[in-house]
């Protein structure tokens, strides 16, 4: 599988950010993006900035264990996190974190994202369990979030956000897109409307069967 070139890997960054901040996924200098573009390089957010507000010059470049390599601002200690997924599954070319607002109360009420309801949902994120909780910036964050590189496209880590990745930096942001949106259907149709038609076995059974396509 190709790298992006590091051009490619800082415009996604630079752009996907910006998306994040203007959906409200992320608020002040709240979450983190990484693309990796070599067999030991990753390209970063840096710590302490707005997403929304980011240039090409305060992205760092660090190795897999998170030695910087290019820039001359501070690597977010979540990036621990990050560095974990690509050791974990070399599949893995990019990482989104930030704090959807729904996904973060189901995150923090400790409520995984599994209720088969929604067709695209199935496809896209299958079911969205929950990490449990690790201090921020400890190394028990990337401990939480391992067991489920290979077999998830995404997790909440409890009681703090959203996390997704994927082979390229736009796949990895748009799944948090579809886990915030899942979330937002399960809270209305559970809490507003009290009715939820639930897909049947065979159904969920095709869906899947349908998401080995688009992996």
């Amino acid at each position: 599988m190709e790298y992006l070139s590091e051009k490619q890997a800082k415009k996604a960054i630079i752009d996907i950010g910006q998306r994040m901040y203007m959906r409200g996924f992320v608020a002040a200098n709240d979450g983190n993006i990484s693309v990796r573009t070599g067999e030991n390089e990753v390209w970063a957010t840096p710590t302490g900035v707005s997403k929304g507000y980011m240039k090409k010059k305060m992205l760092v470049k660090v190795d897999l264990d998170g030695n910087l390599l290019a820039g001359t601002y501070k690597p977010s200690s979540e990036l621990k996190m990050h560095l974990r997924a690509y050791q974990e599954n070399d599949a893995i070319r990019s990482v989104c974190h930030a704090h959807p607002l729904v996904c973060t109360c189901y995150a923090i009420a400790g409520i995984p994202l599994d209720v088969p309801v929604l067709a695209e949902a199935i496809i896209s994120l299958g079911d969205v369990p929950i990490a449990p909780y690790a201090e921020l910036g400890s190394k028990e964050v990337p401990e939480v979030i391992a067991p489920y590189c290979h077999t998830h496209h995404g997790i909440l880590l409890a009681n703090h956000g959203a996390v997704t990745w994927a082979q390229d930096p736009y796949a990895a942001y748009y799944r948090l897109e579809s886990m915030e949106h899942y979330a937002r259907i399960l809270l209305i149709t559970d809490k507003l409307l009290g009715k939820q038609n639930l897909l049947t076995k065979e159904q969920i059974d095709t869906l899947l069967a349908m998401r080995e396509k688009f992996r």
